[in-house]
């Protein structure tokens, strides 16, 4: 299987991912840290909305539903 290193929006739903890194602002990179998402955290791309914004992940036990614009800034690794 080859690995894919992609921003965590561009993912498909039912694949398993590893984060890589946050290219966010400190604000948001504190925020996301506290929702379990830092580098080398699995997640799964659970559902996306009708329009595709936002999508829901498992992360860490928890669905979380995050917007595009914040996945776009998590670069992901397929696992």
């Amino acid at each position: 299987m080859k690995l894919t290193i992609m921003p965590l929006s561009k993912s498909e739903v039912g694949k398993k991912f590893k984060v890589l890194a946050l290219r966010l602002s400190k604000q948001k990179k504190r925020r996301f840290s506290d929702l379990g998402i830092l580098p080398g955290t699995e997640i799964k791309v659970l559902q996306k909305s009708p329009s595709g914004d936002p999508i829901a992940y498992f992360v860490r036990g928890t669905v979380i539903a995050l917007r595009n614009e914040d996945a776009q800034k998590i670069i992901v690794e397929t696992i």
